[in-house]
């Protein structure tokens, strides 16, 4: 995965620092600070509104 800082970490000497990595399913995001423990994963907004529909039956 590719990381990136999130725009909304905070600015100073990045102790408030947020990463995000994307893909087509997935949103990962992790603690810069301690970037081997656990990572959140969500779906991607696009995949969760596909997921909605399909559960739905729209």
């Amino acid at each position: 995965m590719h990381w990136r800082k999130s725009t909304y970490s905070g600015g100073g000497d990045g102790d408030a620092c947020v990463e995000i990595a994307t893909a087509p399913t997935r949103i990962a995001i992790r603690d810069s600070k301690a970037p081997t423990r656990a990572t959140l994963t969500f779906p991607a907004p696009a995949a969760l509104v596909d997921h909605l529909k399909t559960v739905s039956g729209g």
